[in-house]
């Protein structure tokens, strides 16, 4: 990655959302995790928990006492938070954010994200470069600590890695249409002995149809097979 990134939690009273905010970097390919004044003890026994695979993260934290000193490393400091405050900074929203991380990108970035119950204070706010609002439901603003950081974590992620988001990749390879066609076909010979067509000069129209429902889907070798399979077993007279 060009940008540096470092995330930076003010004053954390949860131990298990410190872990949970360890996994969400970590998900992501990133490891700089900087905690300002944490409520509790540390280290903390809940965060080790919470972070499972990610515990490497919490070891490597750096602990400070204020946010001028959290924060002094880096070029850039963008800060969360779930309202707009009244003060003289900039409120970006993700888009222009992902914008900036492209414009910027031998910066080193700090993100920042405030306390649980009442987030960034204006002093903390006044240390960013700019101000980010995670877009929400007006019924409930306020995110959970982890999720606020894994919603950036990602948007940071997709930003750096594009072409994996470019197309969907399929797990299995597709079937030939001649194989689909070869199935119709078949369904069609099953159907004609069942005289399911009626009245008869209706089974053109039908049959069109039955071809578009199996066009429209993405089967495997392995799912046409087991279609013959069932559509064979239906068609075999039961044994008294």
């Amino acid at each position: 990655m060009q940008n540096k990134f470092g995330f930076i939690l003010v004053n954390p009273q949860l131990g298990e959302n410190i872990g949970a905010c360890a996994r969400a970097i970590k998900n992501f390919g990133f490891s700089n995790l900087n905690i300002v004044a944490p409520r509790d003890p540390w280290p903390n026994t809940k965060a080790r928990m919470t972070s499972v695979g990610a515990y490497n993260i919490i070891q490597k934290a750096k602990i400070y006492k204020n946010v001028s000193d959290a924060v002094k490393n880096f070029d850039l400091v963008f800060a969360s938070t779930a309202r707009k405050r009244d003060i003289n900074k900039k409120h970006i929203s993700i888009v222009n954010f992902v914008k900036l991380l492209s414009k910027y990108k031998k910066s080193n970035i700090g993100i920042m994200f405030g306390p649980e119950a009442s987030g960034l204070s204006n002093h903390d706010l006044s240390l960013s470069n700019f101000i980010i609002q995670i877009p929400t439901s007006s019924k409930l603003t306020s995110l959970n600590l982890s999720h606020a950081v894994i919603v950036i974590c990602y948007e940071i992620y997709k930003s750096l890695n594009f072409t994996k988001f470019k197309k969907e990749k399929l797990l299995t390879k597709l079937t030939s249409k001649s194989s689909i066609k070869n199935l119709i076909k078949f369904l069609e010979k099953m159907l004609d002995h069942k005289k399911f067509f009626k009245p008869p000069e209706k089974k053109k129209s039908m049959i069109l149809n039955i071809s578009n429902i199996f066009g429209r889907l993405e089967l495997s070798d392995k799912e046409i097979r087991i279609l013959f399979s069932i559509f064979s077993s239906l068609n075999k007279k039961d044994r008294v």
